[in-house]
C-alpha cells in the first residue's frame, strides 16, 4: 500500500468530500441558489469540524491517529482567524482521502454516517 503525505491526503479528501455533497445536492434540487447554498453549508469548515467531532466515536484507532497527525501538522494558513478550526477541517478531509485511496468499503461506510448529518439524506 503507497503511503503519501498528509496534506496529500487532505487534497484528494477535499476533492471527493466536494462531490460526494454536490452528489447528493443536485438531487434535491435543480436551482442554481439552491445548490450553491447547501453545497456551500456542507463544505465550509465548520461542518466538516462539527462533522469529525461527531465522527470521533465510530472512528477505529488507526482512523483517530491519522485524524490527530493531521490536526498537528503545520499549519500554512497563517492568515486565517480560525486555524484550530480550519486544522480540524483538514483533519477530516485527511481521513476521507486516505480512506478513499485505502479502504473503500470503510470510505462508504463514513459517507453513510455523514448523510444523515445533513439534509441532503432525505434525497
Amino acid at each position: 500500500m503507497e503511503q503519501f503525505h498528509l496534506r496529500a491526503y487532505a487534497h484528494i479528501g477535499d476533492a471527493i468530500y466536494d462531490v460526494f455533497i454536490r452528489e447528493n445536492v443536485i438531487k434535491l434540487t435543480s436551482n442554481s441558489k439552491k445548490m450553491h447554498e447547501l453545497t456551500t453549508k456542507y463544505v465550509k469548515a465548520e461542518f466538516q469540524a462539527q462533522t469529525l467531532e461527531n465522527l470521533l466515536p465510530n472512528l477505529s484507532e488507526e482512523e483517530k491517529d491519522i485524524v490527530r497527525r493531521a490536526k498537528n501538522m503545520p499549519s500554512t494558513t497563517f492568515r486565517r482567524a480560525n486555524q484550530a478550526l480550519h486544522r480540524h477541517a483538514t483533519a477530516f478531509e485527511a481521513l476521507l482521502g486516505f480512506l478513499y485511496l485505502h479502504e473503500k468499503n470503510r470510505y462508504n461506510e463514513i459517507l453513510n454516517l455523514i448523510l444523515p448529518m445533513t439534509e441532503l439524506h432525505k434525497s
